[in-house]
């Protein structure tokens, strides 16, 4: 079950909140081959100054993000949807390429846990959930 944190320094509307969280699944589960029923995402949003990345200005926003996703991605898949979400970011957030910064950490399936089940290992084409 992946989990795609989102931490900005900025406050968005729900117009923004929907559009983001709907392309940030779509894009998971096409590039990552799988499922979306399982996919959390979580939007964080911080004072102007709380966030900080060493090449941004003072004042800039900023979204750091952490992508917590099960072993077994590709060097490829996990490339793409850095780029593809970064665009994202900047598209709809607002938020300079510039001043985006990603960071995939991966477990086993079986550390990712719904009430259902835990999850397996990735394969291609799964749906965790049927």
């Amino acid at each position: 079950m992946p989990h795609l944190q989102f931490d900005i320094n900025k406050t968005l509307d729900n117009k923004q909140r929907k559009l983001f969280t709907d392309f940030v699944e779509l894009n998971f589960s096409k590039i990552m081959n799988t499922g979306s029923s399982h996919v959390a995402i979580s939007i964080r949003e911080f004072p102007r100054n709380a966030l900080k990345l060493g090449r941004s200005k003072n004042n800039d926003y900023v979204c750091l993000m952490n992508l917590d996703i099960r072993n077994g991605r590709s060097e490829d898949q996990k490339r793409k949807l850095a780029i593809i979400y970064m665009e994202g970011v900047e598209k709809i957030l607002s938020i300079k390429k510039q001043n985006q910064y990603l960071t995939f950490t991966s477990h086993q399936g079986n550390d990712f846990n719904l009430i259902e089940r835990s999850l397996e290992d990735w394969i291609p084409n799964d749906k965790p959930l049927g």
